[in-house]
């Protein structure tokens, strides 16, 4: 006798399949023509086991599940367990898909169980067939089933329907919660059910501090399990005598909110948790408008589209948020308390869970390699490339296979650098411009899209500083407008030329390098922080224009970088400023993940300041502005620089990132 296994090589499957084949019979894994590398590992696994595995070619939705007749023949009278897993788990997945894959492919299995006299054919299903009952839901029920109007509900319900109603041989039923990783390593093969959330965790963790109080949701019902007790519990229910015909939930018995699983994984994530709940009356409009309501407006919808867009969230998944069903886990949780297997506590695994999706699953933090796939065969076009940050961006870009351009005003400098990029394999093509001549900024366009030629990474990153008090200013008019030329009118410039050709290929990516001190109104950079306001406000603005024709846009509020541009100021001499490299994995960061802001702690923290408490911005930066001197070169005492008091060193080091 022997096991007969579909999905034995997914996710659920393959822990499965390792428990039978410790029994010390055959087990028969259905492996379509994609999957055997992965039955190769699967059998690799099971060491010694692994000898009792045997690959039956074929397809859930093939008649005969695709096995040759005389194959199927050989099966006769010889399993004694059919173990049906093979589905489609995927609320976001098409319903002609969910319908092949669940319906017919069940229909499928169960014709050829019958056909090879299975022992019991053992179905697992969902807590899904339940649809969205209202109470709680028992092993028993079944026709008592609520709303089925989402397909991946609708067709996981039928797939039981089949069984319970056209299989002739013994049958089992098992209900599994809604499946995450291994409790003990993490491991998880997809995004799905609460992974979605991940990224929104993520961001808040990246954006706030953990002690900032947010609203919240306490949400619907659910229900999850990890995927080491869904195959425990299968493999001890499955082999117990005298319970066929029976339907297992496979169940955590705590009755957990969306609201309250989203704060364990908050908590392990070290974010904040989303502890101001807010009205169920609230909770039902946002739900109404998330799940695309008659009443949604077409502009409304689509923002909460592109929002959801940006955050990886699937419309369907937002349904989660006010699922009403509850489930007992009856008869399956007293079987299985009995032989030990019980589910262990979420906030006992969490870290776990979301350890192993930031470390392996989340691909925006994925280092160079995700670099080199969003760099490779694309033209970047680089100002200020001949030095600092720009020429540091540029080697990092030409070893990820980056074909570059990098514009400069001094011919030297940019032939050095082409120098250094030609030493790593890359390619480079230098271009002499001074970005503050309006000819010569139209001369570079109408060159670089001559030919079909085409720009796909516009990074904004020339730039000139002045750190000038403003009462020192009151007749140096001409500040401002040289930053504004160069800062703000350069960018627009070539901007604005590559904007029709990135429109018309489908997409481009334009990043601009701005300033911490946008975030943080930095005193004694009024000007420079100024024309790098007015670079953001139209960044900020073309990203909303741009975004439905496939251009995006992003801010980087560097830090001080120590580069010639802040080597007039003596003071920064002693401040721990970032090295040029470290600035340029920002900006390849921001290549990588394409977010409409990049900045670092500091920046997000003077964000907050900003936001919440604007008067405490103005006395740090006060303070700022006594402590730290005037520099020599716009016009302060000579030395001053060199004479800075304990207290100022301590207050500098403190916000070394103010300036730029």
């Amino acid at each position: 006798m022997s096991y007969f296994v579909t999905g034995g090589t997914g996710f659920i499957g393959r822990r499965l399949v390792m428990r039978l084949a410790t029994r010390g019979e055959t087990v028969h894994v259905l492996v379509r023509d994609g999957s055997r590398q992965r039955f190769e590992r699967l059998r690799a696994d099971c060491g010694a086991a692994g000898e009792r595995l045997v690959a039956v070619p074929g397809d859930l939705e093939s008649e005969g599940l695709g096995i040759p007749p005389p194959q199927r023949l050989a099966l006769k009278g010889e399993v004694r367990h059919f173990l049906h897993l093979g589905a489609l788990y995927d609320l976001g997945a098409p319903a002609a898909r969910l319908e092949r894959a669940n319906v017919l492919g069940t229909r499928r299995a169960v014709e050829l169980a019958q056909e090879v006299g299975a022992g019991c054919f053992h179905l697992v299903s969902s807590i899904a067939a339940a649809g969205r009952y209202r109470g709680t839901f028992k092993e028993s029920m079944f026709a008592e089933a609520g709303d089925l109007t989402h397909p991946y509900l609708r067709t996981k319900h039928e797939s039981e329907a089949l069984v319970r109603g056209t299989c002739r041989v013994p049958w089992r039923i098992y209900r599994p919660g809604m499946v995450v990783g291994d409790s003990r390593s993490g491991e998880m093969d997809k995004i799905d059910g609460p992974y979605y959330f991940f990224k929104l965790i993520q961001r808040l963790r990246d954006a706030v501090p953990r002690w900032t109080p947010l609203p919240g949701l306490l949400g619907g019902h659910i229900n999850l399990v990890p995927v080491d007790f869904v195959a425990a519990a299968l493999d001890h229910l499955a082999h117990l005598p005298g319970e066929d015909g029976a339907c297992f939930h496979l169940v955590d018995h705590r009755d957990l909110r969306i609201g309250e699983a989203l704060n364990l994984f908050a908590e392990a994530a070290h974010a904040p948790t989303l502890s101001l709940r807010l009205e169920p009356l609230v909770q039902q409009v946002l739900t109404g408008l998330a799940a695309g309501s008659a009443a949604l407006l077409p502009a409304g919808r689509r923002i909460l589209l592109q929002v959801m867009e940006d955050l990886r969230i699937p419309p369907a998944v937002l349904d989660l948020l006010d699922h009403p069903t509850v489930f007992d886990p009856g008869r399956a949780g007293a079987l299985l308390a009995r032989a030990g297997i019980r589910v262990p506590p979420l906030e006992d695994y969490a870290w776990r869970l979301w350890d192993y999706w930031e470390r392996r699953l989340d691909a925006q933090r994925q280092g160079v390699p995700r670099l080199a796939e969003a760099v490779s065969g694309k033209t970047v076009l680089i100002t200020g490339g001949s030095a600092g940050i720009g020429r540091a961006t540029a080697l990092r870009l030409a070893s990820a296979g980056a074909r570059l351009v990098i514009v400069g005003r001094d011919e030297q400098k940019l032939a050095s650098t082409a120098t250094e990029i030609a030493a790593l394999g890359g390619q480079v093509n230098i271009q002499a411009c001074d970005i503050t001549d309006a000819g010569a900024c139209e001369r570079l366009v109408a060159h670089l899209l001559a030919a079909d030629a085409h720009v796909d990474i516009l990074i904004n990153n020339a730039g000139h500083s002045i750190r000038r008090a403003i009462d020192h200013t009151y007749d140096r008019f001409h500040d401002y407008e040289r930053l504004m030329r160069v800062n703000y009118f350069g960018a627009l410039r070539l901007t604005l030329g590559l904007l029709p050709s990135m429109v018309a290929r489908g997409g481009g990516h334009v990043i601009s390098i701005s300033s911490i001190g946008v975030l943080s109104n930095a005193a004694r950079f009024a000007a420079y922080n100024a024309s790098k306001a007015a670079l953001e406000a139209f960044t900020r603005c073309a990203a909303a224009e741009y975004h439905d024709r496939g251009v995006r846009f992003t801010v980087v509020n560097m830090p001080l970088v120590r580069t010639a541009m802040v080597a007039p100021s003596r003071v920064y001499e002693r401040f721990p400023l970032l090295q040029p490299q470290e600035a340029a994995a920002m900006v390849c960061e921001a290549i990588v993940r394409r977010p409409e802001r990049l900045t670092t702690p500091l920046g997000r923290l003077a964000q907050l300041v900003e936001a919440i408490a604007p008067a405490l911005d103005r006395a740090v930066m006060s303070e700022n502005y006594r402590l730290l001197p005037e520099s020599e070169a716009a016009g302060g005492a000579p030395g001053a620089e060199q004479r800075l008091a304990p207290e100022a060193l301590a207050f500098a080091a403190l916000l070394h990132g103010a300036g730029r």
